[in-house]
């Protein structure tokens, strides 16, 4: 696949973090004064009136700049997909919901750009912390315009992971429990902080060595997974087979760490 040219890969950068930073002060303007929670098609799947105008603003924004591009938004009843465009946006205006309406300030908006279905741009941005993870492939990764990379840890009994617990949890039998208590014992600990975006982000900038999560849409892992890579990361389905970002699946490392801790995933899995 041969990219864009760097011109316009920063010109889809630029309008991907302006977009962000704008959808950001919407989740500031609403913080601590949601009017409106409600269940989407699964308990505990939230959706505020933050989730909404936070993703109108960032539509606007982009279909203003790119009208013929292609885009996948979270919370949109109309898609916005165009077979004919080789580009593809992929948004969610609000990682980390059910944290924001409970006062939790672990949230992020995610905004991945797809070119002939690969992730060339991503962009995860926490307002409240005030950090822009931005990407651009074969670029490299930074965190507020400081280069990052992805860890050094090299034994699983030294690593710091994290993961995620899907939302239908509560009535599908595939869940990742048991996967969480093993590696809890088998690690320095697994953290879960309830945004996908911000997991990954994290990978990528050294302070998890390691991921895995399922039940996820594209939405949740196309930004940051382009972090994990550009920052020097792994990314894979479980068994170490290429990432599909249409599987919800989703294991991403520092590297050194990816194939045991895919080895610990498929044994608990046999």
């Amino acid at each position: 696949m041969k990219l864009p040219n760097l011109t316009l890969l920063q010109a889809y950068l630029k309008t991907a973090t302006s977009a962000a930073t704008s959808g950001g002060k919407i989740l500031k303007k609403y913080w601590k004064n949601v009017k409106q929670i409600e269940d989407k098609s699964t308990a505990g799947d939230l959706v505020t009136e933050a989730d909404k105008e936070s993703e109108k603003i960032i539509l606007q924004m982009i279909t203003e700049a790119y009208p013929d591009h292609a885009i996948l938004a979270e919370e949109s009843s109309e898609k916005h997909l165009s077979s004919s465009s080789d580009f593809l946006w992929v948004i969610d205006p609000l990682d980390g919901t059910v944290n924001y309406a409970h006062q939790n300030p672990m949230v992020a908006i995610s905004i991945a750009l797809l070119y002939q279905n690969k992730v060339v741009v991503g962009v995860v941005f926490n307002p409240f912390y005030q950090e822009l993870f931005q990407a651009i492939k074969g670029m490299g990764a930074t965190l507020n315009g400081e280069k990052i990379t992805v860890s050094q840890t090299r034994a699983l009994d030294k690593s710091l992971l994290a993961t995620g617990f899907a939302y239908d949890r509560r009535t599908t039998t595939d869940t990742n429990y048991p996967e969480f208590c093993h590696l809890t014992n088998l690690t320095h600990g697994v953290r879960r902080f309830g945004a996908a975006s911000l997991d990954l982000a994290f990978v990528a900038a050294g302070r998890f060595d390691g991921y895995w999560e399922r039940g996820l849409k594209p939405w949740d892992m196309a930004a940051g997974a382009l972090l994990v890579q550009e920052a020097g990361g792994k990314i894979s389905a479980y068994n170490e087979t290429p990432f599909d970002l249409q599987s919800g699946k989703i294991l991403a490392t520092n590297g050194m760490l990816h194939h045991a801790l895919s080895q610990e995933l498929l044994n608990l899995s046999m």
